[in-house]
């Protein structure tokens, strides 16, 4: 955390993670652009804010893409927020992304973690059902992780794998894994409050695309990145997986579950659950 305030006390460096905010995933070169300062200052404060994980890279061809990382402001939300006040918050949020927001091309959600594991740990805890079960909700995913091969999800351990549409793209095993996401559930409907032409029209949305990328990183640390991209327009579902609809914790909380429970033995609890006691 004291990385990530002292990179945020920089005013040239908030300006750069407000770029980022209005089009992720720009290149130094589009950072520059219009910026009163050297190409060689941006790349400087491109690196603190790289070592202070709110900014993260990928590479696309020969092109290394900058885009914002949430996970040391959910960090910082999480210590000083409680469920309660984020709520409020992230409500006063969204209505003002609402009153703001224009129409976007194609979104992109990128968010980098740091789990104390080895790379085939955390291997195992993205492919094996009885890992997933554990962090996503209960729900196991199930696949032969074959390029081609459907990914199921299963809801109950006793019940019958559901075919979502879900292919494998990529299956790099310890390395990268790739999938196409599933289109919205009468079950999104009814958790979020949508009517049947409110559904009807989400299950217009295009499918997108996860990509989970591992990197071995110090010690006993690897770096894991998911990058969830190829959305529609303006897509409710890239809001949806980001957090940013009411009710869903979304990639931010299922990753912060999973990052518990490789290095703790045990999951975040659901606060579904804790509400209910």
């Amino acid at each position: 955390m004291d990385d990530a305030f002292r990179a945020l006390a920089d005013p040239s460096r908030r300006r750069l993670l407000d770029r980022l905010n209005e089009r992720n995933g720009q290149t130094l070169r589009e950072l520059c652009d219009g910026l009163a300062t050297t190409r060689q200052a941006v790349s400087k404060h491109l690196s603190v804010l790289e070592a202070a994980d709110l900014v993260t890279t990928v590479r696309r061809g020969r092109e290394k893409l900058h885009y914002l990382n949430a996970a040391p402001i959910n960090a910082i939300a999480d210590r000083w927020l409680s469920r309660y006040d984020r709520e409020r918050a992230a409500t006063l949020a969204d209505l003002t992304t609402a009153l703001e927001r224009q129409p976007m091309e194609s979104p992109t959600f990128v968010y980098t973690t740091y789990v104390a594991t080895t790379a085939q740990r955390l291997w195992s805890a993205l492919t094996e059902p009885a890992f997933t079960r554990r962090y996503w909700g209960g729900v196991a995913l199930v696949s032969d992780w074959q390029v081609g091969s459907p990914v199921l999800w299963q809801d109950a351990p006793d019940g019958e794998p559901r075919d979502l549409g879900q292919r494998v793209l990529v299956a790099e095993p310890y390395r990268r894994l790739s999938y196409s996401w599933h289109g919205f559930q009468p079950e999104h409907a009814e958790h979020f409050g949508w009517s049947a032409e409110e559904l009807a029209a989400r299950l217009g949305e295009r499918r997108s695309t996860v990509t989970f990328e591992i990197e071995p990183h110090s010690g006993s640390t690897v770096r894991l990145t998911v990058i969830h991209d190829d959305f529609s327009p303006d897509s409710e579902m890239h809001r949806a997986i980001s957090g940013q609809l009411d009710g869903s914790g979304g990639w931010p909380e299922l990753l912060a579950s999973l990052k518990t429970l490789l290095e703790t033995g045990e999951p975040m609890p659901d606060p579904t659950q804790a509400q209910a006691r």
